[in-house]
């Protein structure tokens, strides 16, 4: 693991391994850099790895007094870490919330990216239902503590046959998001309720994008997958899998994101 201190103020805990073209990795809400891990070995053929921890999650600095931590504020950090890194241009990959942060870098800072892609996430915002949730998250995390909101939290995300037939998945996935701070937590809850509606970004994006889906997901729902389509998406969705693909079929997200680096590589 490495650590940088960002001009954003932030310091930021990151893995990185491989050469060549960077390809940068956004992790979930309530994860960490190691949601990635079994996947990361997978891709080093493809170019140079990066996963980070976002801010106030896994081993990387909460942001203090700030109470929200909008997508923008995410954004801002991987732009500064390049920053660090001296990486010009990245291709950016973020599952769920960090797909909302991936997007809000595609909108601020489109002349960096080869590629976006979304994993288990969505360009839309939170419907009424999902704002009202999102406070009684923040309401428990504050009350209550991160541990009790992560055990009611992780179980979802996994496909209904996992729950029960593979507890090791479920169970490491609780201990990294017991590793989140409150504020981070709290903070990045807050964030996802304000994000707003990002489908034209997608739309404008002139660059290749992907957007990777789990058929058994119970969190992003069918009609939220896949909001735009054209010559230069490529939307897959990954049989047997929830909202955990990184997890629960490390080999096939891997092979699905190296396919589409892959197929849109100059040359």
């Amino acid at each position: 693991m490495n650590r940088k201190q960002l001009s954003t103020g932030i310091v930021v805990a990151y893995e990185e391994a491989g050469v060549g073209e960077p390809i940068v990795l956004l992790h979930g809400f309530c994860g960490s850099r190691l949601y990635w891990e079994e996947t990361l070995p997978y891709l080093v053929e493809y170019g140079r790895v990066i996963a980070p921890d976002l801010r106030g999650h896994g081993s990387s600095a909460a942001a203090g007094a700030e109470d929200r931590y909008g997508m923008e504020n995410l954004a801002d950090d991987v732009a500064a870490l390049m920053d660090e890194l001296n990486v010009p241009k990245i291709s950016l990959f973020g599952h769920s919330l960090g797909g909302y942060a991936a997007l809000a870098f595609a909108e601020k800072y489109p002349e960096r990216l080869n590629a976006l892609g979304l994993v288990h996430s969505t360009a839309f915002p939170d419907g009424e239902q999902a704002k009202e949730n999102r406070l009684k998250a923040v309401e428990t995390i504050r009350s209550q503590g991160v541990t009790p909101f992560v055990d009611g939290l992780v179980p979802k995300l996994f496909a209904p046959q996992h729950r029960d037939s593979r507890p090791e998945w479920v169970g490491k996935a609780k201990e990294i998001g017991y590793e989140t701070s409150a504020e981070g937590a709290a903070g990045c809850a807050l964030g996802m309720r304000a994000r707003p509606d990002r489908v034209s970004v997608l739309e404008r994006l002139k660059l290749p994008v992907l957007l990777l889906a789990g058929e058994a997901d119970e969190v992003i729902p069918p009609d939220k997958r896949f909001p735009v389509s054209g010559d230069n998406v490529t939307a897959v969705t990954l049989k047997g899998v929830g909202h955990m693909g990184m997890m629960e079929d490390p080999q096939a997200t891997a092979a699905c994101i190296g396919r589409f680096l892959d197929q849109n590589r100059e040359g």
